[in-house]
């Protein structure tokens, strides 16, 4: 069995354990597994599984792109002279491999279609005017940044306040309590296959959502309309050890787990984020 056939085999069980950061891809998860057969490429089950109206954005369950609906695609279709993100916005297929980093990348796709369309549509916009370049440049690199590794968050103040501070005592220690009234949403495909193999220093590019006082918020929708190259070249991203987060990662309950220097580092002078 491939690493996608044992990933799917385990989802599709009743008993299976969801870590936390699963939470918002569970559903798709567990419909996307329900209609795999070993063996199977994992185009054709996503295929298969978009057929029984999977995306909750629209009323027949298809997602739209302005070339026409989604769908994923075997790998061997993306002509070897064609950027990823151009042909997917020229086809509305997306290439997929065999392999658990776009599994996670179709299920980002099938539960946050909006802000995927959106970075899919900034990625062509940029190959359109700049080309095909040695280097990607400031605002495709942001992109890709956001498209594999982002997180959004929405928590009260005092917490975010520390986090910029990179002050991990008080974050994660002395106001531990005020995480329940938080939403971390991890969205980055290259970030949830990292945590397949849980480690101490996997972390997030966190993107803030509007403070938790002002009621929940469709992060979905909310990022995919400011998101621009403008403000991705900002980098107002914080980084966020993610399993240092409360109730993530048994871990973190020892004593000494947030005095890891190398994990939790302090922030250089002159740069905490405004």
């Amino acid at each position: 069995m491939t690493s996608v056939d044992t990933t799917l085999a385990v989802w599709a069980r009743s008993d299976a354990e969801w870590p936390p950061w699963m939470a918002p891809y569970r559903a798709a998860a567990m419909r996307v597994a329900a209609v795999h057969v070993e063996g199977r490429p994992l185009a054709q089950t996503l295929t298969k599984a978009l057929a029984h109206g999977l995306s909750q954005r629209s009323r027949d369950g298809a997602i739209g792109l302005r070339a026409g609906r989604l769908r994923f695609v075997q790998q061997h279709e993306l002509p070897a002279s064609e950027p990823y993100e151009a042909f997917i916005a020229r086809t509305a297929c997306v290439p997929t491999r065999d392999n658990l980093h776009d599994l996670f990348n179709a299920l980002v796709w099938l539960t946050f279609p909006v802000l995927k369309r959106r970075l899919n549509e900034l990625q062509s916009q940029q190959i359109a005017t700049d080309g095909i370049r040695a280097t990607r440049g400031a605002v495709r690199d942001a992109l890709t940044v956001f498209d594999e590794n982002a997180a959004w968050w929405q928590a009260p103040s005092v917490l975010v306040e520390a986090l910029r501070k990179r002050d991990w005592h008080g974050l994660f220690i002395t106001h531990r309590a005020a995480w329940q009234r938080t939403q971390l949403t991890l969205f980055g495909h290259a970030l949830l296959e990292k945590l397949t193999l849980p480690r101490k220093n996997i972390t997030a590019h966190v993107w803030l959502l509007p403070p938790v006082a002002d009621g929940p918020v469709d992060a979905d929708l909310d990022l995919a309309a400011r998101l621009t190259p403008e403000l991705l070249a900002t980098r107002t991203h914080l980084p966020l050890p993610v399993l240092g987060v409360p109730g993530w990662w048994p871990g973190n309950e020892a004593p000494g787990f947030y005095a890891d220097a190398s994990v939790f580092r302090p922030a250089p002078r002159g740069t905490i984020a405004p």
